[in-house]
């Protein structure tokens, strides 16, 4: 592995770890805010946190380029956020959380058809359905109950579906762009199509909490470090591994929200939650190399050899 390759997968692994601890911030602000509010003021913040940091504007190539820019502010902003705090409406959490699991594969199966470098493989159905497993085991801990709401389920499967084509329209754009700028203009298109729903639900533009420290202080870390910093190593992370090598990790947020969990809001956690831990991990080493495990296999084998001399 290559040293540019290797600071694709860290920086990848280290903006899942960020997205995992997201929720706890979320949580608290959902008290006193609508999610939309919550969605317009963390791209706000973001997007004045990243014109800061590279003010210079360029000059796209046509209407073709700035509607690939609209479709990603679209698709990774507006839509992915939307419709996951709406789905959050109508069905549960743990669901909202299973369905989420299956960005990677989704991304896969999509970069199956509108891409020509990155193909469907084995490895990645084994990896998703040993991932996807533990991702249920983690989310579910000591209840196992699954509720179905279609309309709830539907919308949080539809979220998964676009991150996906974000991914996908990620890869074409031009890399010889800043990608702060990149992520800059992403959050511009992202806020101007969340705009008229704010207008619609009638939500606060400018909220008197804004002033309190403890929203200041979350609504923060979500604008400046899970957005502005974290788009920007995502986006990095896609170009140098590519879309379904970077969206492996995203199998990890719930184990990462588990451990948060745990650490920050004191919550218990299972020895269901555990296995199911191995599993995601197991999942994820899965599919990116699939099965290589030749110790294991050899010492099956040897084991069985012994066995079968004995008796």
């Amino acid at each position: 592995m290559s040293g540019r390759t290797l600071y694709g997968h860290l920086i990848a692994l280290l903006t899942v770890f960020i997205w995992g601890t997201t929720f706890v911030f979320t949580k608290i602000l959902l008290d006193n805010s609508t999610p939309v509010e919550i969605l317009f003021y963390r791209f706000l913040i973001g997007y004045c946190a990243l014109f800061l940091l590279y003010p210079r504007t360029h000059k796209t190539k046509g209407l073709k380029e700035e509607l690939l820019f609209f479709g990603l502010g679209l698709s990774g902003v507006s839509l992915y956020f939307l419709l996951e705090n709406t789905a959050l409406q109508f069905t549960l959490a743990a669901n909202v959380g299973l369905l989420s699991g299956t960005v990677p594969i989704l991304t896969a199966i999509v970069s199956h058809f509108f891409t020509t470098d990155e193909r469907f493989s084995r490895k990645l159905v084994w990896g998703f359905l040993v991932a996807f497993a533990g991702t249920a085991m983690v989310i579910f801990n000591a209840q196992v109950v699954l509720n179905l709401n279609p309309l709830g389920d539907f919308l949080a499967l539809m979220a998964p579906l676009a991150w996906a084509f974000y991914s996908i329209l990620l890869k074409k754009v031009d890399h010889s762009y800043n990608p702060i700028f990149v992520t800059r203009k992403t959050f511009f298109y992202g806020l101007l199509t969340v705009i008229p729903i704010m207008i619609f639900q009638d939500a606060n533009f400018i909220p008197e909490k804004i002033a309190s420290l403890q929203f200041s202080l979350n609504i923060g870390f979500l604008g400046l470090i899970a957005s502005a910093l974290c788009f920007v190593t995502w986006n990095r992370a896609v170009e140098i591994i590519g879309t379904i090598k970077a969206s492996n990790y995203i199998y990890l947020v719930p184990l990462i929200s588990m451990v948060t969990s745990i650490l920050v809001l004191n919550e218990k956690v299972t020895n269901l939650a555990v296995a199911g831990g191995f599993l995601i991990l197991t999942g994820v080493y899965i599919s990116e190399y699939g099965f290589k495990a030749e110790w294991l296999y050899e010492l099956v084998v040897k084991k069985t050899d012994d066995l079968s001399k004995q008796s």
